[in-house]
């Protein structure tokens, strides 16, 4: 019979390797959307442009935003910035197009609560898709602005429709 203790630390051990293996993941996926991001372009005919900046670290994007309806039918950015600003908002423009506004304030509510540690559910965070590769953010304060900056920018853009 196995000793209960040998278990458990096999479990975390290979827990911890799982983790492990999905922080790698996370990681590719951030440097590939900074470094050859396809949002990153003018988007012609757009219905909404917003300047987002982040003073801190000197992150600048411009977000444009084309709406059929109240569908989100195509977003593009333009900007500069440190490799986190700029997967974020790539990926965030991958989440978010296609959504209905309604779902789009949802997803955007629930990335900045995870990014502030005020959202832990897993269920919850299954909505975010590819945005949860910055969930570990949080642990890093001085990229915290540079994660959120598009966010808040698509949250400004979103007030402005009525």
């Amino acid at each position: 019979m196995l000793n209960k203790n040998l278990i458990l630390n096999l479990i975390l051990i290979r827990k911890d390797k799982v983790m492990e293996d999905l922080t790698d993941v996370y990681n590719e996926l951030i440097m590939e959307h900074s470094m050859n991001s396809y949002n990153k372009k003018k988007l012609e005919n757009a219905d909404y442009s917003e300047q987002g900046h982040n003073p801190n670290c000197g992150d600048e994007i411009t977000l444009e935003l084309k709406l059929n309806g109240d569908i989100i039918e195509d977003m593009a950015f333009l900007g500069h910035g440190c490799a986190i600003s700029q997967a974020s908002t790539s990926i965030m423009i991958d989440t978010l197009k296609g959504k209905k506004i309604s779902e789009a304030k949802e997803i955007i509510k629930t990335f900045i609560d995870m990014i502030k540690r005020e959202e832990t559910n897993e269920e919850n965070l299954k909505k975010l898709e590819d945005a949860i590769a910055f969930r570990n953010v949080s642990n890093m304060p001085a990229r915290v602005k540079c994660a959120l900056l598009a966010w808040h920018t698509m949250e400004d853009i979103l007030k402005k429709h009525k």
